[in-house]
């Protein structure tokens, strides 16, 4: 039995109201699929969650995970039952608890094979030489009812082999143009995932010997040079590893990195620029480092490592490398970490049949597959996921370009569980009075990183836990999406705040992206979707990024006009994240700059200079950017009690309110 419209409304809303609804029946259909996605909701509606299996799936390998996360897809878009975490983040238990779904704990995993097995039709094998397989497996595994699964794996549990990709492809590239023209036409056009294909697991007591330090704070680049290190002594393993990472981790201001050489016995055997093409053969693993204009670097625990196999017989191995700031290099002999399938959002993935790529937007070739792929969603088709090597600002521009918003999301967990959970979320907004404008300097605060559900889900939920929210006003960008993928969410965030408490929509709408980018014929599309989102979420503050590439660009009176036409009762726009906070009018919607706050000391110095360059004669408004990675409400509160009696602070709609009245007046 397959749901009509007609009836999962029914049937959702008799599970909402007295729990008597039924859903063995549906549950038992071979590889059903009981979504529904209405043409106004950017992603589908699941049926309705009344009951959870929970596991934690931390002890289980790569490929376990792989599998059960799959399973998790197929089971739940029939019926959500199956809801997994990982003991290393406590958010993932606290979402279950909040949902206040019932559920029962499952201490072996692994039995949930055999309990689901009657909904599953078998196994796709991943080839393990080439990740990438298993992004196309769970394609496939979507379509066929199936999950993932190494060989061996797929053996110990006796499941049918219903495709084998290995030694099917030569290279990724080979595997997802065969993935777009033979996959990706049976699959979802509505929405479009990114998903790295593996995750680096670290090897446990290696050993590290550092060769190059920068022991003093330096954040201006003074110290860049070419730096020379002997790794003779790390010549009697299989290879040399070397790891690039900040030698001081509380400041953000880690190793950059623009020549690596390697010598062996006096020749080249290695010599590359960072984020080119001859980097690629020997980074192991980047982490969470990110690249620029011809360097790489990695702030606070990011860090990167480069692989060398030195030619046999090598007496003589030298390191060259060009970088500065605060480094700390160090090197091993032994493998540090081990690549195994990620797991990460699989479940949703399987459940909506959305296509799923890896494909890095700075690379020639990558990079014009990726527009192919884009190109077969409709306009509008959110892109669920990341980019390779930390590509954000190329990447946003590329989604941009072919009308595709961004949600990161390559580390939210359970999409496929806690989009069944129904909760109500709340349209109507909360006012508060508006004071007599006076000489003032008047401060909004606002915490960023808000479109990305993933922060929504871990970070956010750590710092909005904070005993000391409530005391100070803060402006919380927050994704309008969890309406759709996460509603209990976005209740809970609800709920609990105070009155010094706004929620604001995420840049930049619905879906992180740069609307100077966009198709003129496709932009008023996402526009009217960010409004319709804003209206059901109560949120009348918008948070926009715009940009180029990596440049900032300014938000036009067109951009302006198109938001101001489908927000309706929008107060103002918060945009980009400068070292200067400016504020305007424009037709009618105040519009400002956010002042980069990236951690209390320099964020007190900031607002101490403003302070001594206002003249006192008219009122100052400036709108402040929080970093939420470093930040917390507690840190908020001392940094707002730092500040003189000329500071006034306030939430952002009054904010707004305010400074129109000021320019009335």
């Amino acid at each position: 039995m397959q749901l009509t419209r007609r009836k999962f409304l029914a049937l959702s809303g008799a599970a909402a109201g007295t729990g008597a609804l039924n859903w063995s029946a549906l549950a038992q259909t071979p590889h059903g699929c009981n979504l529904f996605w209405p043409p106004d909701r950017a992603l589908p509606v699941f049926p309705p969650a009344l009951f959870f299996q929970a596991a934690d799936l931390t002890s289980l390998s790569g490929d376990q995970q792989g599998l059960l996360v799959t399973l998790q897809g197929i089971v739940n878009r029939k019926l959500p039952r199956l809801y997994f975490y990982w003991g290393t983040d406590p958010t993932n238990q606290e979402w279950l608890t909040t949902s206040k779904i019932p559920y029962e704990t499952v201490t072996d995993p692994m039995k949930l094979v055999d309990q689901y097995r009657y909904e599953i039709t078998g196994a796709v094998i991943y080839d393990p030489n080439l990740p990438d397989t298993v992004n196309l497996a769970t394609n496939l595994a979507g379509l066929k009812g199936g999950v993932i699964a190494t060989a061996d794996l797929a053996k110990s549990l006796n499941l049918p082999i219903l495709d084998d990709l290995r030694g099917r492809f030569s290279t990724k590239l080979d595997a997802y143009t065969w993935a777009l023209n033979n996959l990706w036409p049976q699959l979802s056009n509505r929405v479009v995932t990114a998903i790295s294909p593996t995750n680096t697991v670290t090897v446990p007591n290696v050993q590290w010997t550092t060769v190059l330090q920068e022991t003093r704070t330096i954040h201006d680049g003074s110290n860049k040079a070419l730096y020379t290190a002997d790794l003779s002594s790390f010549l009697s393993g299989e290879a040399v590893y070397l790891r690039y990472q900040d030698a001081n981790q509380n400041d953000g201001w880690g190793p950059s990195v623009s020549l690596v050489t390697i010598l062996a016995d006096g020749n080249a055997i290695a010599t590359f620029q960072p984020a080119s093409a001859a980097e690629a053969p020997y980074l192991f693993d980047a982490d969470g480092s990110q690249t620029a204009s011809g360097w790489r670097f990695a702030d606070h625990t990011e860090y990167f490592i480069y692989k060398f196999v030195p030619p046999a017989g090598t007496k003589q191995l030298t390191l060259q490398t060009e970088m500065w700031n605060q480094f700390l290099v160090t090197a091993t002999n032994t493998a540090p970490s081990v690549q195994v399938a990620n797991a990460n959002f699989r479940d949703y993935i399987v459940a909506v049949n959305a296509p799923v790529f890896w494909l890095d937007p700075e690379d020639t070739n990558e990079s014009a597959l990726f527009s192919e792929a884009l190109k077969l969603m409709q306009p509008d088709a959110p892109y669920l996921g990341w980019f390779p090597q930390g590509h954000e600002m190329t990447g946003v521009t590329l989604c941009g370009q072919n009308s595709s918003p961004v949600v990161a999301a390559d580390f939210f967990y359970n999409g496929s569980a806690l989009s069944g959970v129904y909760a109500p979320v709340r349209s109507r907004k909360s006012n508060l009075p508006v004071p007599q404008i006076a000489n003032k300097i008047y401060l909004t605060l606002t915490m960023v990183e808000g479109d990305n559900i993933q922060y929504n889900q871990h970070r956010m939920r750590q710092i909005w836990d904070d005993p000391n929210r409530g005391q100070t006003p803060i402006n919380w960008s927050v994704s309008v999406l969890l309406a759709d993928i996460a509603p209990s969410m976005l209740h809970y965030f609800q709920q609990t705040q105070t009155e010094n408490d706004l929620l604001v929509a995420g840049p930049s709408g619905a879906g992180y992206t740069y609307p100077d980018v966009w198709p003129a014929t496709t932009l008023p599309g996402f526009m009217r979707r960010s409004g319709e989102y804003m209206q059901r979420t109560g949120m009348n503050v918008l948070f926009v990024y715009n940009r180029n590439g990596s440049t900032d660009v300014p938000l036009s009176q067109g951009l302006v006009d198109l938001y101001k036409q489908y927000v309706p009762g929008l107060q103002g726009i918060v945009y980009n994240y400068d070292p200067s906070s400016q504020i305007t009018m424009i037709d009618g919607v105040p519009v400002a700059t956010l002042l980069g706050m990236n951690d209390l000391l320099s964020s007190q110095s900031e607002l101490a200079n403003i302070a001594a360059a206002w003249n006192g004669t008219s009122p100052l408004f400036i709108a402040g950017g929080v970093e939420s990675w470093n930040m917390t409400p507690t840190d908020v509160n001392t940094l707002v009690h730092s500040l003189g009696a000329e500071f006034v602070v306030l939430r952002a709609d009054v904010f707004f309110q305010l400074y129109k009245a000021s320019q009335s007046s």
